[in-house]
């Protein structure tokens, strides 16, 4: 494990931000926070960054203590926060080569390692206008100053942040190529589909505690299966399927819903509109639906 932390706690006054958080990242994987806003998720990686103390527990990053030896995890990661740390009166190329020559590549190495950068980050076009007049590509290029070095482990507090769908989905593909070379990520979102598509292993925190942990089909499976969506014209109609169909329909009177866990087959599906169909109620839609991490989301946290 590239990341460990033991019982970590942290306060803000009154407030109890941490309550007690145990975490293990596996080398050469993408580990995913997920949690509402106050979670705990920013407090959590600037603790594992060296940017803040725990009052109480433990942690280890690349086999240092974050207290006890801040330098050297340093020295092992990179973070890219909610903030973008770019500066704006340069270009992406000036940027990139500015921070070569602050880490002591060299002139010749900053801009060479400036020039892959830009190109795995699709900046090209853009590297020699001012950093202001980029739009989405001011995260992609705030990613690419985190990899000027070769850090162990790189920490993205919410990258994808506003940005538009095809910039979200070219930091995605960035962060699987890191990945594939063994760089390790620790990611904070609150996207669950950037999670579900990108993380070998999700935590889920809520009020400071983790609340799940596990891989995106583990954690959909602890919130049940495929389940079958009856949707009904008139409020009589789904009582009487409910009724009809047994205590395992879930009737949401407001939207005139009924709920039915279901295997999947198209089986099940016919004898649930046969038996309703030969009771006299009509259905006005059907569709089948499985577990999201929404779901998992909505069921495991108090936010709805």
């Amino acid at each position: 494990m590239i990341v460990e932390a033991v019982g970590l706690r942290k306060s803000f006054g009154s407030q109890v931000v941490l309550d007690g958080v145990d975490l293990q990242v596996a080398e050469g994987t993408v580990f995913a926070l997920l949690g509402p806003n106050g979670a705990g998720k920013t407090t959590t990686v600037r603790i594992l960054t060296t940017l803040a103390h725990p009052d109480g527990g433990s942690a280890t990053v690349a086999g240092y203590d974050v207290v006890r030896q801040p330098a050297k995890v340093r020295a092992a990661i990179s973070l890219t926060g909610q903030t973008v740390a770019v500066d704006d009166d340069q270009t992406g190329r000036e940027n990139l080569v500015m921070l070569g020559r602050l880490m002591h590549l060299g002139r010749p190495r900053a801009r060479q390692r400036a020039a892959e950068l830009l190109d795995r980050f699709d900046l090209v076009d853009a590297m020699d206008r001012r950093v202001r007049t980029y739009s989405g590509g001011m995260r992609r290029l705030d990613l690419a100053m985190s990899l000027v070095a070769t850090p162990r482990v790189i920490f993205l507090d919410e990258p994808t942040t506003g940005l538009d769908p095809s910039s979200r989905t070219t930091m995605w593909d960035a962060i699987n190529e890191l990945v594939r070379t063994g760089t390790t990520i620790v990611l904070t979102t609150q996207y669950l589909e950037e999670a579900d598509r990108l993380a070998d292993r999700i935590v889920l925190l809520d009020h400071g505690r983790i609340v799940a942990d596990g891989t995106a089909d583990a954690l959909k499976e602890q919130v049940g299966g495929d389940r079958l969506d009856l949707r009904f014209g008139t409020a009589d109609d789904l009582a009487r399927a409910a009724s009809r169909l047994g205590p395992g329909a879930l009737p949401d009177t407001e939207q005139l819903l009924l709920q039915l866990p279901s295997d999947g087959s198209a089986k099940q599906l016919h004898v649930v509109l046969d038996e309703l169909r030969d009771a006299g109620i009509e259905v006005a839609r059907v569709s089948s639906h499985r577990p999201t991490l929404d779901d998992v989301f909505l069921t495991l946290t108090e936010h709805r």
